[in-house]
């Protein structure tokens, strides 16, 4: 089964448009899709959007880059995953490159997701972009192995994911791995088990090649398991068939 691990919906680049996009997905036999939240004040998109279509489920997190008056608390993130539709905790994380520094709060806000995801039982859904070193440690140090979960959108080197795969966590790659100059991030491809991986588009952004550069949405998600089946010179159905499985097999909430 054909998933796509990561997606936005709610963003107006795809909500302004939805039944094209989720005409499109049908047509790729895109069979599932994980909604995932960004701000707990458009959670209720989110929601709506795996309420209305049976084959799209949601997440509970707010974005390392949302600056917020009031943080969550880790009882008001346990409360809003409660919803049937909800299967994981984030996205969270660590984000450096737009920050400029390395801000406290941004660990704090991490640490209490994941001590929302202990108490849920949810898995966690990861994001970090120039702070490898401590997000692994704030992971290890809140014992976010506990839950396990994804490194989404992966960008980082083989032993970055060697890492996070010791914690139980998942590897999920995105448009990104189809860019000519991504040599890195292929050859993290090309290593790691199958049985860790998982493909995602983070639509609306990151569309693969062909459509780098224009909208992403779930549909292209198909590109990206060309991509992996081609850089371990193996089928897609194989890449489709595992990835739908690793899908099902983190997010036990999610039916299929």
């Amino acid at each position: 089964m054909l998933v796509d691990s990561h997606c936005h919906l709610n963003f107006s680049e795809l909500s302004s448009c939805l039944d094209e996009v989720m005409a499109r997905m049908e047509e790729a036999r895109v069979e599932r899709a994980l909604c995932v939240s960004v701000t707990l004040e458009r959670l209720h998109e989110v929601i709506a959007l795996a309420e209305r279509f049976p084959h799209i489920y949601a997440s509970v997190g707010l974005h390392p880059d949302e600056e917020v008056i009031a943080e969550p608390g880790v009882e008001e993130l346990v409360r809003l995953a409660g919803h049937p539709k909800v299967v994981a905790i984030g996205e969270t994380g660590l984000d450096y490159f737009r920050q400029g520094s390395a801000p406290d709060w941004q660990r704090q806000r991490f640490a209490t997701h994941i001590q929302a995801a202990r108490q849920t039982g949810l898995p966690l859904i990861i994001h970090t972009r120039q702070a490898a070193d401590d997000t692994l440690r704030i992971m290890h140090d809140e014992r976010a192995s506990e839950v396990g979960g994804v490194m989404h959108c992966f960008t980082e080197t083989l032993d970055v994911a060697e890492k996070a795969m010791d914690l139980g966590f998942y590897i999920s790659f995105s448009g990104i791995v189809t860019f000519k100059n991504a040599i890195v991030l292929q050859e993290v491809a090309k290593k790691i088990p199958m049985e860790r991986m998982l493909v995602e588009t983070d639509s609306p952004y990151l569309a693969p090649i062909p459509y780098r550069g224009k909208v992403n949405e779930p549909a292209y998600v198909r590109y990206v398991a060309e991509q992996i089946a081609f850089l371990r010179n193996m089928s897609i159905e194989t890449v489709i068939e595992e990835t739908g499985k690793n899908f099902f097999r983190l997010f036990q909430r999610a039916s299929r």
